[in-house]
């Protein structure tokens, strides 16, 4: 199998997390920030692996690469589920994000402040048109303030308990072993070893 990938992605953060666990499994990596032509990908499904399964096969056929894909949401049980499938829009930057939704839980005591990360990755293998889906959760805690500065998005005030850290106080190593997305790719990489690796 060719050992080069897109990782689907312009987010640097995601990027170095999803890389950092699969540099055993490929030797060139890269993201669509290295291309110096941009792919237009309208995020519109309602559903998780839809979103990413779009994006994996419209950028693995425009550069010929295997590529690595993800959508991914945090999901508020007292928002009901919000913003989920929208966590990336919530915004315009992750400072705004967070705010935004610590001011729509600012009435909500501790106890009521369950959330969920998840994480769906889509591996593309264009020359062959074929994908395989995975999938990943982390469960905790909304706090009322951030703390730590690892991470992106949501990790500053997404509180672990059987930790006692937030997402963000949590070292990237540590992190990819726990996290959604790490869960994911872990996954991913099983099967690479399994089918492709052996």
């Amino acid at each position: 199998m060719n050992r080069k990938v897109i990782i689907a992605t312009e987010n640097l953060g995601k990027f170095r997390e999803i890389k950092e666990l699969l540099l055993d499994d490929f030797d060139e990596f890269y993201s669509l920030r290295d291309f110096k032509e941009r792919v237009e990908i309208v995020e519109d499904s309602p559903i998780y692996i839809e979103n990413a399964l779009k994006k994996a096969r419209k950028v693995g056929n425009r550069f010929g690469y295997n590529t690595i894909s993800d959508d991914s949401g945090l999901e508020v049980d007292a928002l009901n589920g919000r913003p989920g499938i929208l966590s990336s829009r919530y915004g315009k930057n992750d400072n705004e994000r967070i705010e935004k939704l610590l001011f729509e839980l600012k009435d909500v005591p501790w106890e009521k402040r369950t959330a969920r990360f998840v994480a769906y990755v889509i591996f593309y293998m264009p020359e062959k048109g074929t994908f395989y889906g995975f999938y990943g959760d982390l469960k905790g805690y909304i706090c009322f303030e951030k703390k730590g500065d690892r991470g992106f998005g949501f990790d500053p005030v997404f509180y672990l308990p059987e930790y006692d850290r937030y997402l963000a106080e949590i070292e990237l190593i540590e992190k990819n072993k726990i996290s959604h997305r790490g869960k994911a790719i872990l996954a991913l990489k099983s099967f690479l070893n399994a089918e492709f690796f052996k």
